[in-house]
């Protein structure tokens, strides 16, 4: 019927009923079944969806056309449905060219993550290289920086290891003698050696208390205690110098008498040398490190804890991961976020743009005005469901109160 040339109704009707002329072919067309695979994805994903919002804005026409006659502002009803059309064919430029562009930056993305991935390997590489380098500096920071001398208290403890260590090599042909003579058997090297080293270890750290409690007695100008404090360091005094020292000095008589014939050091010169080289060892130690890390040592073999005055308390923060790679963490996963949300967006609003021209044609047939401003620019531009419902639910107040006043 509607082939036929003839008769008012027949063209009425081939006027309102037009898209039934081409939307069968224009979808088939579109929906490419016979065409090779490459040219039916293709029309399926750039044709498909205008396509189809073309036939609805089609049938929409005709529905908007025919409800001018009951329309107020017919004149400003007619523009916004041309509009309408105008705004459909911006969305179609820019859900094509919006394809482009989410692929442009999906290849960008994944190189950009790649670039990410590279350096971030890169970076952890350079941070377990680095890290031993690292932790040393922080534990020189810590001990720079401590409440406690610790540079003191190690130098100490190596000071008394050193002598102990130099005075049973010195000591140790002595003591063997002595114990062969008291059980008439020979004794091994090593065994007398280790014993010997623990109990000369001890007692040149007992010299050094002594030496640091009368310090505090005569600070504290106590002198029933300076003078038991005299006597027992006399009493270290003559103990070091009889049964280390000498042997020390003995030791270098050899040597001496290279140099000089007839030499004798007689027990008077042997030990006054001694009780000097004792004196010199222990004021150089005491004023270099002894003074500070003998206090702290006896404090922490008492139990007393380490009362020290405490230095000005720093706000820095001593990490074993470098700034700079925590600082490269946060801006690559603040990049990676941005750019997904980029993709996301540029993937999703090219479909949007078309379906959203589609549903102003619907707006425009049931409430006289479009529902979104198209094309949209960003993913921000579509508002939320409740924004949009209120915002139109608002306008309709105010037009009704407005309509009410006139």
């Amino acid at each position: 019927m509607l082939n036929e040339p003839s008769g008012f109704s027949n063209i009425l009707l081939s006027i309102l009923l037009f898209p039934l002329q081409f939307q069968n072919e224009f979808l088939a067309f579109a929906w490419g079944a016979e065409d090779d695979l490459w040219i039916m994805v293709a029309k399926r994903l750039l044709i498909l969806l205008p396509a189809a919002i073309i036939i609805l804005g089609s049938w929409l026409t005709i529905l908007c056309s025919i409800s001018v006659i009951v329309r107020h502002n017919r004149q400003e009803y007619i523009v916004s449905l041309l509009m309408s059309w105008w705004d459909l064919g911006k969305s179609i430029i820019s859900f094509w060219g919006g394809i482009i562009k989410f692929a442009f930056n999906l290849v960008m993305g994944l190189l950009g993550l790649l670039k990410v991935i590279i350096l971030g390997i890169w970076s952890m590489i350079q941070e377990v290289l680095f890290m031993p380098f690292r932790m040393l500096k922080n534990v020189g920071q810590n001990v720079l920086s401590s409440d406690i001398p610790w540079v003191a208290v190690n130098l100490t403890l190596l000071w008394a290891v050193i002598e102990a260590t130099i005075f049973t090599y010195v000591t140790t042909p002595l003591v063997m003698d002595t114990f062969s003579n008291i059980t008439g058997e020979s004794l091994s090297i090593n065994i007398i050696r280790i014993p010997l080293f623990i109990f000369l270890f001890f007692v040149v750290l007992g010299s050094y208390a002594v030496l640091s409690t009368m310090v505090d007695v005569v600070k504290q100008k106590n002198v029933s205690a300076i003078l038991g404090i005299t006597v027992i360091e006399i009493i270290v005094l003559m103990v070091e110098v009889v049964f280390l020292y000498r042997e020390f000095v003995d030791s270098l008589v050899p040597w001496l008498a290279q140099y000089s014939e007839g030499f004798e050091l007689g027990v008077f010169w042997t030990l006054a040398i001694s009780a000097f080289a004792w004196f010199g060892i222990r004021s150089l130690s005491w004023i270099l490190f002894a003074s500070h890390g003998t206090p702290t040592i006896m404090r922490v073999i008492q139990g007393k804890g380490l009362a020290i005055e405490k230095r000005k308390e720093t706000n820095e923060k001593v990490s074993d991961i470098s700034f700079d790679f925590m600082d490269r963490i946060k801006k690559d996963s603040a990049w990676i976020q941005n750019k997904g949300e980029e993709v996301l967006a540029s993937f999703m609003l090219p479909p949007l743009q078309v379906i959203a021209a589609g549903l102003n044609f619907l707006t425009l047939l049931f409430i006289g005005k479009h529902l979104f401003d198209l094309p949209f620019n960003k993913f921000s531009d579509i508002n939320k469901t409740s924004t949009i419902i209120a915002m139109y639910s608002h306008k309709e107040v105010t037009a009704k109160v407005q309509t009410r006043k006139a």
